[in-house]
């Protein structure tokens, strides 16, 4: 892991140090050869190597992955924050890509725990630099707000686990992953036992997050510059979903009664979460809410606890992590065009801007899950293995489907196909730069659908 971190820490002498006319150029080719040099964590070979650097670092199946896509996603945050911070004096700047260095590190650090307290630090470390990003450099005077917001739900979420952790420690002797895998499993039967076990899951699922504890994301999301939109949607919100499959671990698998509220409450969050995209005004408000449903669906999945259901939504993580950020991108480049969010004041971009039309069609088609698509196979296995659980459950997964259908096409149709009204001596040619982002997004959900083992 030393093979990321140290070269991830580097950036920030480089990026402090480096002539202002080669800031942006020198930071972002030194990250893309670093997340080009994580894909070897890919394969077998390296991962064997990997899986036991330290007592206090590892690398596995579910964290390689998450561990890549945290490398993958640095240098296309800061190809797509370059347009938006050219207006900031280069201290602020430098500044602004430092957090973003230091949050990437931290990530990588989290993903590569080898015990629960070590991932609690690197857990609760990753917020600062998030809370700093989100109110420096948001767009509105709500960034205040929203900050509060993340601050307090994250805080509320992680203060039981903790007490969890400690409890842990204190019956066991070890809040090692491994050793914990050989260790008598927890039995929730008493109060006590139960309350742990609540406390254990809470702040993961606050941090997915599950519905009722999702205010905080549309928040966050609309107020955060590109890059904090993107780092939350990719890698932030799939913290939840690695703690959540470690700490399962610790509860036997007869205890899981204790899941049922969860997963109940998981798929009404589809449903609902779907439902509400259809009335959104706001481009960043819409895909944050798209982003709440699919993390429902991660959640039910992991809940499950079947190896097909947790290789599903470990696979469905991945893909939402780049479709979210292909479509905070998207609706980024399309506010710099018009200077509003408001879908209703950005449409017929499909005469003015041709190419990005198709790369809003490609993002929208993936993000409904068409088939073959990466986010088809997932959601296929995951309503299947869920449908195995209950029968029940088929009703609210496949409203959720067809609502996440009708919404995608919706954004797609009203940005792009209806009448426009921006001006075209307003706007500008799409730039080469947007265009690679957009491309190192997608390119690597069309070749991982041919080899989706890769991700478990």
């Amino acid at each position: 892991m030393l093979k990321l971190i140290l070269p991830t820490l580097s950036l920030v002498p480089i990026l402090w140090s480096s002539h202002p006319r080669y800031f942006w150029p020198d930071t972002t080719i030194l990250s893309f050869l670093i997340a080009l040099g994580s894909l070897a964590y890919l394969t077998p070979s390296s991962l064997a190597r990997a899986s036991s650097i330290s007592l206090h670092m590892k690398m596995d199946h579910v964290s390689a992955p998450l561990v890549v896509l945290t490398c993958w996603l640095l240098p296309m945050m800061l190809l797509a924050s370059q347009n938006s911070m050219a207006t900031e004096p280069l201290v602020r700047r430098r500044q602004y890509v430092t957090l973003l260095v230091i949050l990437n590190t931290l990530l990588i650090m989290a993903f590569s725990a080898a015990d629960f307290m070590m991932f609690y630090l690197m857990f609760e470390a990753t917020l600062v630099p998030t809370i700093i990003i989100v109110t420096r450099w948001g767009s509105q005077e709500q960034r205040l707000g929203a900050g509060s917001h993340l601050l307090f739900y994250t805080m509320v979420g992680s203060l039981p686990l903790l007490v969890a952790f400690i409890y842990l420690y204190v019956t066991s002797g070890s809040l090692y992953f491994t050793l914990a895998m050989f260790k008598p499993l927890v039995q929730v039967y008493t109060i006590a036992e139960k309350m742990w076990c609540i406390s254990l899951l809470f702040a993961f699922l606050m941090k997915l997050p599950l519905y009722g504890m999702h205010l905080w994301l549309p928040k966050a999301h609309v107020e955060a510059p590109i890059a904090g939109s993107m780092v939350l949607a990719g890698i932030l919100l799939k913290l939840g979903g690695y703690g959540l499959i470690h700490a399962l671990v610790l509860i036997r698998p007869e205890s899981s009664l204790m899941h049922y509220p969860f997963i109940v409450l998981a798929l009404w969050g589809v449903v609902m979460t779907s439902s509400m995209c259809i009335r959104q005004t706001d481009l960043k408000s819409l895909i944050a809410y798209s982003s709440v449903s699919h993390m429902g669906l991660v959640t039910a999945a992991i809940l499950i606890q079947s190896p097909p259901s947790i290789s599903a939504g470990l696979i469905l993580m991945i893909a939402h992590g780049l479709t979210s950020s292909t479509l905070f991108v998207l609706a980024n480049t399309v506010y710099e065009q018009t200077h509003s969010r408001m879908i209703a004041l950005c449409r017929g971009l499909h005469m003015i801007l041709p190419l990005l039309s198709v790369w809003w069609l490609l993002a929208c088609i993936i993000n409904l899950a068409l088939p073959p698509s990466l986010n088809f196979i997932a959601e296929l296995v995951v309503i299947l293995n869920s449908y195995y659980w209950s029968h029940w459950t088929i009703y609210p997964l496949c409203f959720g489907a067809v609502v996440t259908m009708s919404y995608s096409l919706h954004l797609y149709l009203m940005t792009q196909r209806s009448y426009s009204i921006a001006r075209p001596s307003y706007l500008f040619p799409s730039q080469t730069r947007e265009h690679i982002v957009l491309f190192l997004h997608l390119a690597p959900l069309v070749l991982l659908i041919f080899c989706p083992d890769m991700m478990t």
